[in-house]
């Protein structure tokens, strides 16, 4: 049998908008339980406009939750400014207190530097500045918790401030790296490896298979190029982004030209040591080539200033290196390197080294230097980080022989390019061991081309295909595609309060209101509501007014065939029922009131009597037959006597006196009426005819008080159980959709049913196709009365009533209600003879989903049943069962014991053949008990007396009992 499908609620769902088998945009949505999360909100750097954005237009912005952004970088979060301002985006928010603060100014240096028009530009400098309100802080490893979302966050290694998140939805973990780096460098710590295992693991992509290069031999060769182009008397250029990498380049630069202040080689020993920052290669290197001394040194941005205050504020969020010699002194404070805002302030004038963003030369001050400088072979042009297809910088990677100017003119490509990557990326040995000490069961790669992603995804396969211990799956979905994962877990309650004041004994049933708070279960007692949640108890009163002309008592005496549980009350001295305990009935002139207090069970009640009171409403024959049923002669005397008493506690002792024994008059101010004991009719002597108000008073009392004094006869139960030729029926009550139908046919378990019992008694079938025991419960009254006596009856329900409400809401049947209505019917049952040891209660088959789903589908539906929630139905109505004493046939269990009981079933939810083979054979010795004491009403051909067959036939004569 196939594995059984998860609910849609189980299903958690990964859908990457961008960054899907590509670098830019990064953009991840996540869908659990009901709620939505935005992983990154990022553009692509080599588009523009609304082109850049990520598929934003296949979700709505409105049911996102949570928007998590991992760090600074434009790929990231370059499209939030947008998001927030743009869209119709409630949520909340949250980055780190460096990635926010470095995210005011970067975003605007990209807003100032865009090469497009006012049009085409997402946001304003304003859009920003107030998207700044909506952004907020989180610490590493600060645990916060929105909407039922908790989330921390690692340090990443890749930025200052980048970070990566775990979050938990419903006991489910997810990590989502963003760009990390495993390697510690010059001012950032290694990425951190979670002491918790995630269940998803979605992370970068970005070199595939790559393995970097080691940091001293990247370092040296970096220095090696830069002496290579000033030596020729060029200029280098050194393309990267106001943050990140261009702090790392920094500090190897600025640690270089520093050692110009050591004029002693004695010197070096010490300050490499205290420092612990300078390779000594480098060192040597530089002390080696003294004509690099003068060269000059430029960091060209705009943001120069601003971003170091940003890096000298959060230097505690660096490596143990730098937070230790900032107590010597600040290493972000170069003093041999200068600040370029702009070009207006570049003397060009000779060899010199220029670092300038952007790091991918769109557009800015690194754009407009390589333009000037790209046509003199003396310079050269260093990329020293990952660039993405459709940008220059990964243009001329390709060394092409020209180039195209922003402005459209072409310039021939003669400068050096050279790539030194500073890229703080993992690379697949680094990826590796991250995978391998968090054995995630699923792992999502994102941020990577597409044939770099596929290598990783093979290289990832082929690593851990023979490894029987851990079994990762490794998804790469492409744009806007969905990974689909399904997590069933256990739902615990917790009991709280009052409930937990004992130790509960094995088997002991708890019973309290359960809460639930985001994904958590607590069970508390009705004074504990408002002591452990926000909410407050209320009683809710309900009233019903329902017209009804008939008799009370009429009424009262349909109540009791419903249920034995009537009590006979008055209230402000009107005639009140009170039924099922909470159910009150007054009566009222044209009409009955009911009343109760609201709860899921008690509407049911309420419902039911309501049924009832409409019925013998607009059913003339109920009350008719009930009529003949009920009434019942007063003894004459009786009535006499205490409607003597009734009327002089009404006018006065010496108003009323008897006549002849069958007449009652009664004398008010020398007006007479007459009322006559026999026919209750009052008639008033001459001269008292036109005084209608002393009649009336005195009918209507003594109406009352025959109405009062009749008994309410319930229906009477015969003595003798025997069958004889028209009253030995058997009812099958059954309304699973379908099986009531084809359970007659040839072939079905009734057709069998009846065949086997075909001289003892007839076998009826009153099941509806498509019903549940709320309908059933309502017809049962008009389907079986008191004058009926079946020698046994099945009740089979529950694959309706199990339905799911989502997407079966008009069949579906809450679980407690079920349970009630089973009750109710049992009940029921009883109160017109049919004692509890003649009913058998069937619960409902087992579902093969995978069929049933088939056949869901080819309807144009989506699966409306699930087997797990059938058992739970199957288990109440053995439980009601129990409670009984009734028997019960547990079709949901024996026909799973068989391995495959898909062959049981026809299309995953009605009998096949073989299935109603099955329900006879196991439902006919609970039958055989009940009827096995019934007499032949028709004897075997083989009996028939050939002399005078009438007697055999007729039931005069004796016959053997073969069947």
């Amino acid at each position: 049998m196939s594995a059984i499908p998860a609910e849609e609620s189980d299903q958690l769902l990964i859908r990457p908008l961008g960054a899907g088998q590509e670098v830019g945009r990064s953009c991840i949505i996540l869908e659990f339980k009901g709620r939505k999360i935005m992983l990154d909100c990022g553009i692509h750097p080599g588009l523009e406009g609304m082109d850049a954005l990520p598929y934003i237009d296949l979700i709505d912005p409105a049911e996102i939750d949570l928007l998590l952004i991992s760090h600074f970088h434009l790929d990231h979060c370059g499209a939030l400014p947008w998001f927030l301002q743009k869209t119709s985006f409630k949520g909340r928010t949250f980055m780190t207190h460096a990635t926010k603060a470095i995210y005011r100014w970067l975003l605007s240096d990209y807003v100032k530097v865009s090469n497009i028009s006012a049009d085409d530009m997402l946001y304003t400098e304003t859009d920003l500045e107030e998207s700044m309100d909506k952004i907020e802080t989180i610490n590493f490893h600060e645990v916060k918790e929105v909407a039922g979302i908790k989330f921390w966050c690692y340090h990443a290694g890749h930025v200052l401030g980048a970070a990566m998140f775990m979050i938990e939805i419903a006991g489910v973990k997810l990590l989502y790296t963003g760009d990390f780096s495993r390697q510690e460098d010059r001012h950032l710590m290694a990425a951190e490896i979670p002491n918790i295992k995630p269940d998803i693991l979605i992370i970068e992509s970005t070199y595939g298979t790559h393995i970097h290069e080691k940091r001293e031999e990247r370092e040296a060769r970096f220095c090696n190029t830069v002496h290579d182009i000033v030596n020729r008397g060029g200029r280098g250029l050194i393309p990267v982004f106001a943050l990140g990498r261009a702090q790392e380049l920094l500090l190897i630069l600025g640690d270089v030209r520093a050692l110009e202040e050591l004029s002693q080689r004695s010197r070096l020993g010490s300050f490499i040591e205290k420092r612990g920052l300078v390779p000594a290669a480098l060192h040597e290197y530089w002390q080696n080539h003294p004509e690099l001394h003068d060269i000059p040194i430029y960091y060209a941005s705009s943001l120069a200033k601003k971003c170091m205050a940003v890096y000298q504020t959060y230097v505690h969020a660096m490596n143990d290196k730098i937070r230790k010699q900032i107590n010597i002194n600040n290493p972000f404070v170069f003093k041999h390197i200068s600040n370029l805002k702009s070009m207006d302030h570049f003397d060009d004038i000779g060899p010199s080294v220029v670092m300038a963003s952007p790091g991918m030369m769109q557009s800015g001050l690194s754009r407009e230097l390589f333009e000037s400088w790209c046509t003199d072979k003396r310079n050269g042009v260093i990329i020293a980080g990952y660039c993405v297809e459709g940008t220059l910088a990964k243009h001329i990677m390709s060394e092409p022989e020209e180039i195209a100017t922003m402005s459209g003119q072409k310039l021939p490509l003669k400068m050096s390019v050279d790539y030194i990557s500073f890229s703080a990326h993992t690379d697949y040995q680094q990826t590796s061991e991250f995978i391998r000490a968090l054995k995630p069961p699923h792992v999502i790669l994102v941020h990577g081309e597409q044939n770099e992603m596929a290598r990783l995804k093979a290289a990832l396969i082929r690593e851990y295909e023979d490894n029987d211990e851990v079994h990762i799956e490794v998804h790469n979905p492409r744009n806007t595609e969905a990974v689909t994962l399904n997590f069933r877990g256990e739902k615990l309650a917790k009991v709280m309060g009052f409930l937990a004041d004992k130790k509960p004994e094995q088997g002991q049933r708890v019973s309290g209101i359960l809460v639930k708070r985001n994904f958590n279960y607590h069970i508390l007692s009705p004074c504990d509501l408002s002591n452990y949640t926000d909410l407050a108890m209320s009683t809710v009163r309900q009233t019903q007014a329902i017209p009804y002309t008939g008799p009370f008592h009429l009424l009262s005496y349909q109540l009791r065939k419903l249920t034995g549980d009537v009590e006979e009350l008055e209230i402000q001295e009107k005639p009140a029922l009170k039924v099922f305990r909470n159910i009150t009935v007054i009566q009222e002139p044209g009409m009955v009131i009911l009343e109760w207090l609201a709860n899921p069970s008690n509407d049911m009640y309420a419902d039911t009597v309501t049924t009832v009171i409409l019925e013998v409403q607009s059913n003339p024959k109920i009350r008719k037959s009930a009529a003949q049923k009920v009434s019942k002669k007063l003894e004459t005397h009786v009535y006499s006597k205490r409607l003597e008493t009734m009327l002089q506690d009404i006018f006065g002792e010496d108003c009323v006196s008897v006549k002849d024994g069958s007449i009652l008059s009664v004398t008010v101010d020398g007006k007479t009426a007459n009322v006559n004991l026999d026919t209750r009719s009052v008639e008033c002597e001459e001269g008292s005819e036109d005084d209608e108000s002393l009649r009336e008073m005195v009918e209507l009392a003594a109406q009352r008080l025959h109405d009062a004094l009749t008994p309410c006869a319930c229906a009477d139960r015969p003595a003798d159980h025997r069958l004889q030729l028209h009253t030995g029926v058997t009812w099958v009550l059954q309304t699973l959709q379908h099986l009531c139908k084809f359970s007659f046919q040839q072939g079905g378990w009734g057709a069998a049913l009846a065949a086997r019992l075909v001289r003892k008694c007839d076998v009826l079938n009153r099941g509806f196709s498509g019903y549940n025991t709320r309908w059933a419960k309502i017809i049962l009254p008009r389907l079986m009365g008191s004058g009926d006596s079946p020698a046994a009856v099945t009740v089979f329900f529950g694959a309706n009533d199990s339905s799911l409400r989502e997407e079966n809401p008009r069949q579906h049947v809450p679980l407690e209600e079920y349970a009630a209505n089973l009750s109710c019917m049992v009940r029921y049952l009883g109160s017109v003879g049919v004692a509890e040891s003649r009913v058998i209660l069937v619960t409902p088959p087992p579902l093969c989903e995978a069929a049933w789903e088939e056949w869901c589908t080819a309807q144009g539906h989506r699966l409306n049943r699930r087997n797990s929630v059938a058992g739970e139905y199957a288990r109440a109505c053995v439980q009601v069962a129990h409670d009984y004493g009734t028997d019960v046939l547990d079709l949901w269990t024996l026909m799973q014991k068989d391995q495959d009981f898909s062959t049981y079933l026809s299309d995953g939810l009605h009998l096949s053949p073989k299935g109603n083979d099955f329900v006879f054979s196991h439902l006919w010795p609970l039958v055989e008990k009940k009827v096995s004491a019934l007499p032949l009403l028709l004897p075997n051909w083989k009996d028939v007396a050939e002399a005078n067959p009438e007697l055999s036939q007729l039931g005069e004569g004796g016959h053997s009992s073969t069947s």
